[in-house]
C-alpha cells in the first residue's frame, strides 16, 4: 500500500512541477521530455529483466545443486543460532537460512550478479512459509531491509570510477564508505527489530554484532595498509575465488551425494527464467515512476529546496552538490552512478563534493528497485513497513556519509 502511494506521488509531483515550468518558466519541452522518459524507462526495465535472465538461471541452477546436495541445509544449521533470533518466524534449520546468508555475503563483497539471484531464491523460500501470500511477512521485510541497507565491505566499483576520474588516491573513500554502510545496516536492523518487537539484547546477537564490528575494524586496518593497486587486486581475487569456490564446492558435494548435478542445475535454471519474466511489470512500473519524477525536474527542485533550508539555518552547504546522488540512490542504481560521475566531473574527484558523492553511492542500496524486484518475484502486494524501514536505513547511511565526509575530508 505504501509503495502504491509513493508511485502515485511520483506522477502527481511530476505533473505539478511540469505545469510550473511550462506556465512560469516557458519550458515548452517539459511534457515532451516526460512522455519520452516513460518510453525510455519502460524499455530500460525490460532490458534489465532480460539481462537478469541469464544470471538468474545460472545462480538458481547452482543453488538447486546446493539444495539437493545438502550444503544449504548444513549451512542453515550452522547459522540457525544467530539468524533464528533475527528471523523468529522461520522454522529452525530451514534451508532459507543458508540462502539468506549467501545473499548477504555476496552483497558484502559487492557481487551484485550473484547476490540478486540468491536474494530472489531466498524470497521464494520465505514465500513458501508465508501464511498470507499477498502480504509481506516479518521475515521478508527484515531480509529486504538488510539488503536495502547495502552493507558492502569492498566498494570496488566506486574506487574504479574514482581512478577513472583521475583521483590522486582512489581508495581514500574506502574507510568512510565501510563505516557509513555499516551504520546504515545497523540502523536498518534496529529499526526493523523495534517495529517487529524482536529482542536483540541477548547474548547470541550481542556476540554476533560485536564480532561483526571486530571484523569491520580488522578489514579497515588491513586494507588501509595496502596501496590502491594492491587493494583493487586483492578485492578482485577474493571475489573471484569465493564465487568459483561456491560453484565447484556445490558440484563436488552433489557428486559425493550421487545426485545428477546436471539435471539439478537445469531444474533450477528453469526457475530463474520464470522469475525474470515475473518481475518485468513490477520493474517497469517503478522505473517509469522514477523516470517521470526526474524528467519533470522534481529531483532538482528537491535539491534546491534542501540547499535553501540549509542556508536559512546557517549550515555549511558544501554537501548540497552531492545530494542528487543521495536522493537518486534509493530510486535507481544507474541514475545514482551517473550523478556520482557528474559530481566528480563538475567539482573534481578529490573535492569534498566529489568524495561525498562516492560515499553516498557506496553507503546505501537501491531500495525501490529491490522492493519491486524481490516482492514482485513472489507476487507481494502489501509491503507493510518495508518501505519505511528501508528508507530509514537509507537516511542513516546518508547522514553518516555526510558526517564522515566532514570528519575525513573537510
Amino acid at each position: 500500500m505504501v509503495l502504491n502511494y509513493i508511485w502515485i506521488a511520483f506522477f502527481i509531483v511530476a505533473f505539478a512541477v511540469a505545469l510550473v515550468k511550462l506556465i512560469f518558466m516557458g519550458d515548452v519541452n517539459v511534457f515532451t521530455d516526460i512522455v519520452n522518459s516513460t518510453f525510455t524507462s519502460a524499455k530500460t526495465g525490460f532490458e534489465i529483466s532480460l539481462g537478469l535472465t541469464g544470471v538468474l538461471s545460472l545462480w538458481m541452477g547452482i543453488m538447486k545443486i546446493g539444495e539437493q546436495s545438502g550444503v544449504v541445509n548444513r549451512l542453515a544449521r550452522i547459522l540457525s543460532p544467530v539468524l533464528s533470533k533475527i528471523f523468529p518466524e522461520i522454522p529452525k534449520d530451514h534451508p532459507v537460512m543458508g540462502t539468506m546468508f549467501m545473499n548477504i555475503a555476496a552483497n558484502m563483497l559487492g557481487l551484485d550478479n550473484a547476490a540478486t539471484p540468491m536474494g530472489l531464491k531466498a524470497m521464494e523460500q520465505l514465500q513458501e512459509i508465508n501464511p498470507k501470500k499477498d502480504t509481506a511477512s516479518n521475515s521478508m521485510i527484515m531480509f529486504l531491509v538488510l539488503n536495502t541497507s547495502g552493507l558492502t565491505i569492498i566498494p570496488v566499483s566506486v574506487m574504479v570510477y574514482r581512478a577513472q576520474m583521475g583521483a590522486a588516491q582512489p581508495t581514500d573513500v574506502f574507510v568512510p564508505i565501510l563505516l557509513a554502510t555499516f551504520f546504515s545496516t545497523l540502523v536498518g536492523l534496529l529499526v526493523t527489530s523495534l517495529w517487529q518487537r524482536i529482542n536483540l539484547f541477548n547474548r547470541t546477537i550481542l556476540l554476533f554484532i560485536g564480532g561483526l564490528c571486530t571484523l569491520v575494524a580488522l578489514i579497515i586496518w588491513g586494507f588501509s595498509r595496502m596501496s590502491s593497486e594492491t587493494m583493487s587486486t586483492v578485492s578482485s581475487v577474493i571475489a573471484g575465488v569465493l564465487l568459483f569456490t561456491i560453484i565447484v564446492g556445490f558440484i563436488l558435494a552433489g557428486t559425493v551425494k550421487k545426485i545428477n548435478v546436471y539435471e539439478a542445475f537445469i531444474e533450477g535454471a528453469k526457475g530463474g527464467f520464470d522469475t525474470a519474466v515475473r518481475i518485468i511489470p513490477y520493474l517497469i512500473a517503478i522505473l517509469v515512476g522514477i523516470g517521470v519524477f526526474r524528467a519533470a525536474g522534481a529531483m532538482d527542485a528537491l535539491t534546491d529546496g534542501v540547499a535553501w533550508c540549509a542556508q536559512k539555518c546557517g549550515l555549511n552547504t558544501d554537501f548540497v552538490g552531492a545530494l542528487p546522488t543521495a536522493l537518486m540512490k534509493p530510486l535507481s542504481g544507474s541514475g545514482a552512478r551517473g550523478m556520482m560521475v557528474d559530481a566528480m566531473t563538475t567539482y573534481g574527484a578529490d573535492s569534498f563534493t566529489g568524495r561525498l558523492a562516492c560515499l553516498f553511492q557506496g553507503s546505501t542500496d537501491t531500495t525501490f528497485y529491490i522492493l519491486a524486484v524481490y516482492f514482485g518475484s513472489v507476487g507481494i502486494k502489501k509491503t507493510r513497513h518495508a518501505v519505511a524501514c528501508g528508507l530509514l536505513a537509507d537516511l542513516a547511511g546518508i547522514l553518516a556519509a555526510i558526517f564522515l565526509c566532514y570528519l575525513f575530508f573537510s
